[in-house]
């Protein structure tokens, strides 16, 4: 029987982000995969030529040493980097009224919502210095800093001791609301519907549902940072992380399906494959969802009833259907990366269907494409209910793509004739190729309706990882819940003599900024 000190069930951000910091901190390391692409969410695939991003396509920070973003800590810490090219606007906003630029630099934002509204320009304004106010003291403590346990608040006292006097004035704003300060600052409706987009598209919730440092966050690193893109796709920082892995020791095990978590008296031993081989480890990390995790690879007398019952109560963020588009692109030399289409403004911007995501990479890199064409990357929330594999499939899928179609329309008017490549995913493909509970993206729980779940089980030595220990659904806050828990697993020492080591390298090895 194999034996490791750390087994990490399944390779997205999140665990790739723990089993590299634990084979950077010295612990025999393996990751199981159970499909033949590692990265979960994040993982890039190639068809005909052209290379997709499954999932994420906005990023800050990746080029940028002094970013606050979790994932550039951790390839400084495993000695990796990642080229990427940065550019302004961030994107456009295409409403049926109106299409809006957005730009990371807060005066460039400000003067073009001025050109819609004086009064919301204004307000923006305010409303930039109260989140700047919060993010200005929590980035200036690494994420690398942070751990899950009783060590954190001396370390942080400790260490960062001007930071956390910074803080206490926003301690009461850190557990509100985005909407509680949009509320009190913003009158402009059209402004308030703006917030509530941009909440939407950093957590799949509205302002009043969205926790305040979370968009506190996005403000700031889109400020003080850059906006940018990593050259090869989000596959790109996938390969990174496993080349980080590997270069400290640690092992990644692709098409090892983990049928279930070994435990004995409430202490994990280790992992059952499919194929029956049992792999024993003093700790297991999931990075399945809490939904996957507790439902599957756990039995139901594993766990507390009460305990086990109220998480997979935890409401879920819908699915997405995703259209994967090639190309020609002749014609189209003014063509932008990003774009968001809400097509009523009558309607709720979370109906499915009513707001679509466009990302268009190949226009920063065209290696992502066959010469002349360019790859195309269309999503928008799908609930899961009424899917099914039946007859009606196909009609259905096409069906429920033409909003994204439509929405294509509108920044490319001739999209249906370039097409030579039409890939259409539903929540079933979530489901089927990400392993994922009813394909969704994690939790929904609204600011004030509780905490989301820490790394730790009721079981000792089981912890988890991903999208569902931590708020937002994007790769800093995964990578952030690989951080943690790979952190509270070492001894304090061994963390900070890490975070020592990064904080005297003023610049290691930063990526290339184009």
């Amino acid at each position: 029987m194999e034996s490791f000190d750390v087994v990490v069930i399944g390779s997205g951000i999140g665990g790739l982000v723990a089993a590299g910091l634990l084979a950077r901190y010295g612990r025999q390391v393996l990751v199981c995969e159970s499909h033949t692409l590692p990265g979960g969410a994040a993982h890039g695939f190639k068809r005909q030529g052209f290379t997709f991003d499954s999932g994420p396509s906005f990023y800050c920070g990746l080029a940028d040493p002094k970013s606050c973003n979790p994932l550039r800590e951790v390839l400084n810490a495993l000695g990796e980097t990642v080229d990427a090219i940065t550019y302004e606007p961030l994107g456009y906003y295409h409403f049926p009224e109106r299409t809006l630029a957005i730009y990371g630099d807060a005066k460039r934002y400000q003067a073009s919502l001025a050109e819609v509204s004086p009064q919301a320009a204004q307000e923006l304004q305010t409303l930039t210095k109260k989140m700047l106010a919060i993010y200005r003291p929590l980035g200036s403590i690494p994420t690398l800093a942070l751990r899950a346990d009783s060590w954190l608040l001396p370390l942080l006292i400790q260490r960062f001791p001007k930071a956390m006097l910074q803080l206490l004035p926003h301690l009461k704003g850190l557990g509100r609301s985005m909407g509680d300060f949009v509320a009190a600052t913003v009158q402009d409706p059209w402004l308030r519907q703006l917030i509530d987009l941009e909440c939407f598209l950093l957590s799949g919730m509205k302002a009043h549902q969205t926790v305040a440092p979370e968009m506190a966050f996005m403000f700031g690193e889109r400020t003080e940072s850059v906006i940018d893109y990593p050259i090869g796709g989000s596959g790109a920082l996938v390969d990174a992380l496993i080349r980080g892995l590997k270069r400290w020791g640690g092992q990644l095990r692709l098409g090892t399906h983990v049928s279930k978590i070994w435990t004995e008296h409430n202490r994990a031993q280790g992992v059952v494959l499919k194929t029956g081989e049992r792999i024993r480890a003093d700790t297991v990390i999931s990075n399945a969802t809490l939904w996957d995790t507790y439902n599957h690879l756990l039995d139901y007398s594993e766990l507390p009833a009460s305990y086990r019952q109220k998480s997979l109560d935890t409401p879920a963020v819908d699915s997405f259907m995703h259209l994967h588009l090639g190309i020609r692109a002749e014609g189209l030399e003014d063509l932008t990366i990003h774009h968001v289409v809400v097509h009523d403004t009558d309607k709720d911007i979370t109906t499915p269907g009513n707001t679509c995501m466009i990302s268009i990479p190949s226009v920063l890199d065209p290696s992502l494409a066959p010469a002349g064409h360019h790859v195309v990357h269309a999503y928008t929330l799908e609930p899961w209910s009424g899917w099914q594999r039946d007859p009606d499939y196909a009609t259905k899928k096409e069906a429920k793509a033409q909003p994204l179609i439509r929405a294509l329309q509108k920044v490319i008017p001739d999209i249906c004739d370039r097409i030579t490549l039409k890939l259409i995913g539903t929540p079933l493909t979530h489901q089927r190729f990400l392993r994922r509970h009813q394909g969704t993206y994690g939790p929904a729980i609204a600011a004030g309706q509780g905490l989301f779940p820490s790394c730790k089980t009721p079981i000792k030595g089981l912890y988890r990882v991903g999208d569902s220990t931590l708020p937002g659904i994007g790769v800093p806050a995964v990578a952030a819940s690989g951080i943690l828990c790979a952190n509270s697993l070492v001894s304090p020492r061994e963390s900070a003599a890490l975070l020592d080591l990064q904080r005297s390298q003023s610049i290691n090895q930063p990526g290339t900024q184009t």
